[in-house]
């Protein structure tokens, strides 16, 4: 039986490495690292004399393979992703799956994590809180996962690409209303700093664009508020529509005023909508 060790490594500040984690890489029979030139730099910080192995999202069946051989040998794997612990929105996961088919150990040289740094530094609730990792591109995808997780009452955790983190907030808070958040920035780094507000304020801060590593923690939803009444929701859904309102902001609105789910409420609207137009005619 082989042993796959999966190593955190710091997500900034290269001395945060520990003792065992620098233990764990040099003396593993094969190491493997999503980016072979920022664990050499590591290793290089540290005197680590050890050759990794690139283990990335388009080479991971063949890596699998590879180290699956080591383990059948009784050999060690280690596992390190760019920065924090691996897995976790990183490679490696048929690894660790494969490794645990074939009954090898798989332990946890545990470290740094930005989720966790994120969410101790953001003033929210810590417990509960859901990780979605980083957020679909497509907007379709992405509004609905949004939906589904607003609705729950724990404190959200996402990463985010710089580039996009404006635009981030400001969908954020038109679906989920203008929550408290914290936008966590280079953690550990030199220019680290962690920025607290409202969705709204916070797209505001950053409008003129970010650079670097981006967590962001959202606050979770207020207790469920009472369901409307069909006669209040429809009355609701009246005066929006006679305001301006368009089909689709008028159910993100209702649905979070009321507790209902949005393709509820968008279905009420088009209902009232298509009667009216039928009335006009």
């Amino acid at each position: 039986m082989g042993t796959l060790q999966l190593v955190a490594t710091p997500i900034g500040n290269l001395d945060d490495v520990t003792p065992r984690a620098l233990r764990a890489l040099g003396s593993a029979d094969l190491l493997l690292a999503e980016d072979t030139r920022r664990t050499r730099v590591l290793l290089d910080r540290h005197g680590v004399k050890a050759k990794p192995v690139s283990l990335h999202a388009h080479n991971e069946a063949a890596r699998v393979e590879r180290a699956v051989a080591v383990l059948e040998q009784g050999g060690v794997v280690a596992l390190v992703s760019d920065a924090g612990t691996p897995v976790i929105s990183d490679p490696g996961e048929r690894l660790v799956a494969a490794a645990i088919a074939g009954r090898h150990r798989v332990t946890i040289v545990p470290g740094p994590s930005a989720v966790s740094s994120a969410l101790a530094v953001s003033g929210l609730p810590p417990i509960p809180f859901t990780f979605a990792g980083f957020l679909p591109r497509a907007a379709g995808a992405r509004d609905a996962l949004l939906e589904d997780l607003g609705r729950r009452r724990d404190t959200l955790v996402l990463f985010e690409s710089p580039h996009r983190l404006v635009a981030t907030l400001q969908r954020l808070a038109a679906l989920l209303g203008d929550r408290r958040a914290c936008v966590a920035r280079e953690l550990t780094k030199m220019h680290e700093e962690v920025v607290h507000g409202s969705l709204f304020e916070l797209a505001e801060h950053y409008r003129d664009g970010v650079r670097g590593e981006v967590t962001l923690v959202v606050e979770g939803a207020p207790p469920a508020a009472q369901p409307a009444s069909v006669e209040e929701l429809d009355a609701e859904i009246l005066a929006g529509l006679s305001a301006g309102e368009s089909s689709r902001e008028l159910s993100q609105r209702l649905a979070r005023e009321s507790g209902l789910a949005r393709r509820v409420v968008y279905a009420r609207i088009l209902a009232l909508r298509d009667r009216g137009d039928e009335g006009g005619s």
